[in-house]
This record gives C-alpha cells, structure tokens and sequence, in this order.
C-alpha cells in the first residue's frame, strides 16, 4: 500500500466547501469521483486544510492510501474527468506515516478587497467601496500578530480542544489596485480569517478605535466580531510542509 499526495487547486464559487457532505456537491466529493472514475475502484481521501463553500484555493492537499501505482498520465486522465473549476496540480508518493493535516507546518491565506466594480472579480474580490486607512488595518494586523487566543474570531459551535493560533504573518497590502490582507499561521478556526478581515475594516473606516480592536481580541466572545467578510474574497495560498 502506497500513501500519495495529491495536490489541487480550485474555484470554489460552485462548490459547498471542502470536505464531503449531504448538502451537496464538494471539493473532496469531485475528486473521489475523478479517481473511482480512472481507476475503477474506491478511495478514501483526507484533506489538509478545509475550505468553506464558496472559498478557494491555489493550494490544498489531499492525501490517499491505495496499491495503485499513479504516473503522469493518470493526473492527465484525472484532470480530463474533473470539473473545470477544479485541477490536480501534482500527485506524489509520501512515506505511510505522513499525514497531509497534522503534518501541515502553516497555512498562508489572502483576502482580496476591491473598492469599485470590477466584473472580472465578482467571484474572487469582495467590493467594499469605503474609504479605507491602510496605516490603521495595518495596526489591526499588528495586533493580531502579536494575539494567541482567538476564541472572538471563531465561529459558535466549533469543535476544537483550543482556540490558540500562531500567527506568523499578517499584513495590509495594495496590490494590482486591490487591497490585501495576507496572514500565516500554523492553523486557523472557522470563520477565524473572515471575522478577522470584517472587524479590521471597521477599523479602517474609523467606525472602531484600536481600542476598541483590542477589546474584541481580548474578549474571547464571538459575538463581539464582525462576521459578514463573504466567503468570496477568500482564497487559501500555500500549506506548507517541513520537507
């Protein structure tokens, strides 16, 4: 029995997020199928970072157990199969043990913010057509690199043993006429980074101090954030490995 990693990327617009469930058409669900279809016979997958309905990807992983030998033609074969908003990038052979979640050493997201109407991004930029202060979302940044606790930032009834995360960036950045937030860390809650980005831009139209920012950080109470960040200006980067 092999362990493979198999890495994609994917428009998440169409999809009910990540992982397999009832509700609907899913990343994981599109690719079990792709395989089953290729290679007629059943696979397990295992994710490494999920991804709510709507929110995309320019990297994720899954990992799979199987006594199939997988080649170049068959990531082809399986690309051919797979919807158009989804691609395998690669497909490699892992050691048993290595495990594509637990191994995972950080996440990097962005969430992009365009400020007027732009056609070609209705489904990857939320349009917030606010005045912004970049110095002050940078100072929300700041503080959240420098915060370790962000029950505040996690969505009711997440199971999860701790609500410590380590940040490791997280920053404000103009790019290409669009505004960025880019944050990494070793893992992240739900919700976490779209309560993080609709609070911080309260912050940036000066409808809350720093203050104020802080208050809710320190507050460990969800109910305190601001939560309405569609999920469409979210797009997972990069899971990073130690090897």
């Amino acid at each position: 029995m092999q362990r493979y990693f198999i890495e994609l990327a994917y428009k998440g617009t169409a999809y009910c997020g990540f992982q397999i469930q009832d509700t609907g058409k899913t990343i994981q669900s599109s690719i079990t199928e792709a395989l089953q279809t290729v290679f007629r016979i059943p696979f397990e997958l295992t994710g490494s970072s999920r991804t709510d309905a709507g929110v995309h990807a320019a990297q994720n992983f899954f990992h799979t157990d199987t006594t199939v030998e997988i080649s170049e033609q068959h990531i082809y074969n399986l690309n051919a199969v797979l919807p158009k908003d989804i691609v395998i990038k690669q497909i490699f052979p892992v050691s048993p043990t290595t495990h594509c979640r637990f191994d995972a050493i950080s996440r990097t997201y962005q969430y992009t913010i365009t400020s007027s109407k732009a056609p070609f991004l209705i489904e990857t930029a939320w349009l917030y057509p606010y005045k912004l202060n970049l110095e002050a979302l940078n100072e929300g940044a700041s503080m959240v690199l420098a915060h370790s606790d962000f029950t505040s930032f996690s969505k009711r009834n997440t199971q999860v043993k701790t609500f410590i995360c380590q940040i490791q960036h997280s920053k404000w950045v103009e790019r290409d006429g669009l505004l960025v937030y880019e944050v990494k860390s070793n893992r992240f809650l739900r919700g976490m980074i779209r309560g993080l980005v609709a609070t911080m831009l309260k912050l940036g139209t000066g409808s809350i101090t720093a203050a104020n920012f802080q208050s809710i950080l320190d507050a460990k109470d969800c109910s305190k954030a601001d939560f309405s960040a569609p999920a469409h200006g979210l797009c997972l980067m990069e899971v990073l490995f130690p090897n």
